[in-house]
């Protein structure tokens, strides 16, 4: 995908202000590009958005107002949904709103509503993990249709991150098997002592269009301008330190100008090229 294709396809993000329908409208309007591309795409607009706006959101005062709407939402017998809807009003993460206000309750009334006394990190993430164990039956529901129906923050997108992520490790390592590439996994360098460590380490080196690769990393996402600066930065020019040049495969496609280190020894694609050149050790 060129610069000028994902920039249209972020300002239509825009304007459609990130309602419930925005991937099945970007599926319409954008044909040529997959759904799980433009769900990619949408996910890292979101995460951004959400960081920009988190210190306006979690201001003091911002936070003690928006906990006194819920709370007064409740007494007054609204309908289950109270915290998406606020969420919705601001703009922002469902999951994130629900954490905010949960972090308040243990904070401020804690005591009162017979919650663990501190907001602690762990505390909070414990209760986010497993709602059930949030004694208040309102918060606890309220916190719980939250979490379900954020794909992009909470312990439920994480876990489905994850997966995914399995997922196409899973299927790479199944190509590179196809074509009799032998390999090391991530797990047998880390207990070889290795700290950042790519997917794939190859045994033998081989070549795709022309340039050497000696690992592979998986990335189960859209390789947008941010996230493969930062991964340039924390994983890939460490690979390329200890093991020589690599391919990243980024599944969901990625910005074509991005692929501007292959001279360098970083090769980008979006899928495991077959017109691979094998090692001959004999030379012949």
């Amino acid at each position: 995908m060129r610069f000028s294709l994902y920039n249209k396809v972020v300002k239509s993000i825009e304007d459609l202000e990130d309602n419930d329908t925005c991937v099945q409208k970007l599926c319409k309007t954008y044909p040529e590009l997959s759904p799980a591309t433009l769900e990619s795409i949408y996910s890292q607009w979101i995460q951004r958005k959400v960081k920009k706006s988190y210190h306006k959101i979690t201001q003091c005062d911002e936070v003690s107002n928006y906990c006194h709407q819920y709370q007064k939402a409740i007494e007054n017998g609204e309908p289950p949904g109270v915290i998406l809807r606020l969420a919705k009003q601001l703009r922002f993460s469902p999951a994130m709103t629900a954490k905010i206000i949960l972090e308040y309750h243990l904070n401020v009334l804690g005591e009162s509503k017979g919650f663990f006394i501190g907001a602690t990190r762990s505390k909070v993430n414990k209760l986010l993990r497993d709602t059930t164990l949030i004694t208040d039956r309102d918060l606890s529901y309220e916190v719980y249709l939250c979490l379900i129906q954020d794909d992009t923050y909470g312990p439920f997108a994480d876990s489905m991150k994850h997966s995914l992520g399995h997922e196409y490790e899973f299927l790479l390592k199944n190509k590179l098997e196809e074509k009799n590439i032998a390999f090391q996994d991530e797990n047998v360098l880390r207990s070889r002592g290795y700290d950042k460590t790519p997917d794939f380490k190859l045994d033998i080196p081989i070549a795709i269009d022309g340039h050497v690769v000696n690992w592979i990393e998986s990335k189960a996402s859209f390789g947008d301008e941010e996230n493969h600066r930062n991964y340039l930065r924390d994983q890939f020019w460490s690979y390329w330190n200890r093991f020589g040049p690599g391919l990243v495969i980024y599944w969901f496609g990625f910005i074509e100008e991005l692929d501007e280190h292959k001279e360098k020894g970083i090769l980008i694609k979006d899928h495991m090229p077959d017109n691979i050149t094998f090692m001959n050790p004999l030379g012949k």
